[in-house]
């Protein structure tokens, strides 16, 4: 049984819980004006629209002036979709620190969340033109 959907949602309707990195956003936005498309969709929690993984995927798209991003709606509150870890040894993060953060604004250090799905949905070509 899949545990995700895969959806075209409005960028307007998501909520990002980290900053980003401006260098990496460079880099990334650099190839997906090469390839034309988007191939993975980002990691959305179903109930808040808060944004777990692609915040840089998210933000140029957004800066492309582009209304739709492919996102894979999970139900964050299960741990057999999906955990958090984070990336800096030592450190901790939970799933209401993610969610609290995306609900009021207060964005997080960048790379504060690692997020984990064992059946993580496999890549698809997403056109730009149909993100419009």
């Amino acid at each position: 049984m899949q545990k995700y959907e895969i959806k075209l949602i409005a960028l307007a309707l998501l909520k990002q819980h980290e900053r980003i990195v401006a260098g990496h956003l460079a880099r990334l936005a650099q190839q997906l004006g090469r390839d034309g498309f988007i191939s993975d969709p980002i990691i959305v929690d179903r109930n808040t629209m808060v944004i777990l993984d692609g915040h840089h995927r998210f933000n140029i798209l957004k800066n492309m002036g582009l209304k739709l991003i492919p996102a894979c709606l999970v139900d964050y509150k299960d741990d057999a979709v999906i955990t958090v870890d984070c990336w800096r040894k030592g450190e901790k993060i939970t799933k209401e620190e993610v969610i609290a953060a995306g609900m009021a604004g207060n964005l997080l250090e960048p790379k504060t969340s690692k997020h984990n799905m064992p059946s993580r949905p496999a890549p698809m070509n997403f056109p730009f033109d149909e993100l419009r």
